[in-house]
């Protein structure tokens, strides 16, 4: 299989290469401009194991100081002020009164643990779920786990990683798991940097394909985030408006030479620090030729806005003819409502028995934007920080539903259940349908800055978080002399599809340290759980020329869809079938396939399956 993509990987380079000269800005259809780079290094790294042996990491603030000056210049986002008095709401949010109904008890809690705090305020902690790792990333380290949190080896410099790169920091861990890897990244501010890793096998503790990328804009591409798509790995940046995307199929062959496409954006309100979240796929892989959409908010207490809305935008990407890659505007979807302006000196939430208070990360949509694709329709999860009464923070956070072309507001919340200030949400979904949302909390008497989560049923009342809240781990103590917080917080869907995860910063005494758990929320959540024999099962193996598909205990008997893919989003087959008590048995022929990895989707519009099968004839 790595001869074949490596031999795919080269003939879409070479294809592309005759069609432009790296570095020059064209002119594409959408009237922006598309610049081509490729990597300036490229290298193998020895196993991560030996690397933490050999660069390990120092806990502790050693660079704080140095962390803080840095974020301090580069970093901060523009001062903003409420520019136009006739702003909606008046008052307060209209969703906060009704965007909490404990209908449901609490989910129960999974794995639990104190992870890496890192030398950077602030720690700005990433990292997501393989079948049996956790990896973590803060600034300026990165750490591998098994699911118990028992580590795998030292943790280790995230300079290790990329020879003679220094630890700058902003990491974000992904797993890929359509191709069983994983996928780790920072910047560096010297030369204006883009550091990128991608292990070689399913192994984070092996090695891991390495890469250096130089933008010639000469332009730091600051708070930099990534997500996962059938033709790339797409990242924004508080950077000019511009988005990219690296060849993932090189990328995942471990080519040398590796492009980047980088994309000029149309015009857009923002309030002076713009990044626009790329979707993150999460259960089926999109299918091929289907564009990446970007989201961003705007607020009609912004100068720049003069509407409170959500906006859609598609980037193409065309590696054959890079100029031919666009992005566009897709469509604005006006929100309920909601002030999402806070102060302008980035200090929003308060501790109790200090005067210091934290950055509540305003503007901007919070890291993931999750993609699932449905029988029938898409949807994506977005959030971000809103004032719900005076200063108080809390969460606004929406589904959005695709349904052929046309996008939708399916649903939208504010959540701030009680007096309290709640931030840095992330949010998932899994295979149900089900929502689960990490977030911070804090107040000025009595709850230092914690960690809880919570979520909702998809059959539940609409915009409304149902499941009793749950605290991960109680904060202690309030942070001196820095209002930095986060600067963001990640949620990710194991591959078991129900297991949430989330790695987020809270206090200890007054320092900070950041923490790893994980949640399900079972469907229904009051009913006593499923014994083995009642638990839903789905198994797909290879026999000979056939894939076996063989299920049992399915939510419902409505008809299900059978389709296979390969790891670009590429459908080969596709059936709709008739269950029978809740199950199917059927099978899925490969013998013209190559070998190599496979993903088998079995749902509806209620649930979705996604397994992942190696075919080897």
């Amino acid at each position: 299989m790595k001869k074949l993509l490596f031999l795919a990987g080269m003939a879409s380079f070479g294809a592309a290469q005759a069609q432009f000269q790296y570095g020059v800005e064209m002119p594409s259809p959408d009237g922006g401009t598309v610049v081509v780079e490729k990597n300036k290094t490229f290298a193998i790294t020895r196993p991560f194991s030996e690397l933490a042996k050999e660069f390990p990491a120092i806990e502790g603030e050693v660079k704080a100081q140095q962390e803080e000056a840095f974020e301090s210049k580069n970093k901060k986002r523009p001062t903003h002020t409420l520019e136009n008095p006739n702003a909606l709401p008046v008052g307060d949010d209209p969703l906060a009164s009704q965007g909490y109904n404990p209908m449901h008890a609490a989910a129960p809690i999974g794995a639990n643990w104190q992870a890496l705090s890192g030398s950077g305020y602030p720690p700005d902690p990433s990292g997501a779920a393989g079948p049996n790792h956790y990896v973590q990333a803060v600034n300026t380290q990165y750490r591998v786990y098994d699911k118990t949190g028992t580590p795998q080896a030292n943790a280790a410099n995230l300079s290790s990683l990329w020879s003679g790169s220094t630890n700058d920091g902003d990491p974000i861990v992904l797993y890929d798991k359509y191709a069983d890897r994983w996928f780790i990244s920072q910047f560096q501010v010297s030369g204006n940097e883009i550091l990128i890793a991608v292990s070689t096998t399913s192994n984070p503790t092996g090695s891991y394909y390495t890469w250096t990328f130089v933008p010639q804009s000469g332009s730091f591409p600051d708070y930099f985030k990534f997500s996962i798509w059938q033709d790339g790995y797409y990242m924004s940046a508080n950077w000019n408006e511009r988005t990219v995307v690296f060849d993932r199929t090189a990328m995942l062959a471990g080519n040398s030479t590796v492009s980047m496409i980088v994309k000029a954006m149309p015009t857009t309100p923002s309030n002076g620090f713009f990044l626009p979240m790329p979707s993150d796929a999460d259960g089926q892989l999109p299918p091929a030729n289907t564009p990446c959409y970007f989201f961003s908010f705007e607020d009609d207490g912004w100068s720049s806005s003069n509407t409170d809305a959500i906006r859609i935008y598609a980037m193409t990407t065309n590696w054959t003819t890079p100029s031919a890659t666009t992005m566009t505007l897709v469509t604005t979807l006006p929100t309920t409502a909601f002030n999402a302006v806070f102060t302008t000196s980035w200090t929003d939430v308060p501790q109790p028995g200090s005067s210091q208070k934290l950055d509540v990360i305003s503007g901007i949509i919070q890291y993931r934007a999750q993609y699932r694709r449905w029988v029938g329709y898409n949807t994506v999860l977005l959030c971000w920080p809103v004032k719900v009464t005076g200063l108080q923070a809390g969460i606004r956070w929406v589904e959005l539903r695709q349904t052929g072309t046309t996008w939708s507001i399916y649903q939208e919340g504010t959540f701030a259940p009680t007096a309290d200030y709640y931030w840095m949400g992330s949010m998932v979904m899994d295979d149900n349908g089900s929502i689960g949302m990490g977030y911070n909390i804090s107040n000025s008497t009595n709850i230092s800055p914690s960690l809880y989560y919570t979520g909702r049923l998809a059959t539940d009342p609409l915009g409304q978080m149902t499941v009793t809240p749950v605290q991960a781990v109680a904060g202690s103590g309030a942070q001196s002399g820095i209002e930095r917080w986060g600067d963001y917080a990640q949620a990710s869907l194991d591959p078991d599809g129900v297991t949430m995860w989330y790695t987020g910063e809270y206090l200890t005494s007054g320092a900070k340290r950041t923490r790893v758990f994980s949640f399900t929320i079972p469907s229904p959540l009051d009913v006593k759980p499923a014994t083995p024999e009642e638990a839903p099962f789905y198994n797909v193996y290879q026999q000979n020329d056939q894939l076996i598909v063989n299920t049992k205990n399915m939510p419902n008997n409505n008809e299900v869809v059978v389709d296979l893919f390969d790891i670009t989003g590429k459908q080969i087959s596709g059936a709709t079938l008739q269950p029978t008590d809740k199950g199917i048995n059927t099978t899925i022929n490969v013998n013209n396939l190559a070998d190599g990895t496979y993903l088998v989707r079995i749902g509806n519009k209620d649930f979705q399956k996604v397994v992942k099968v190696i075919v080897a004839k």
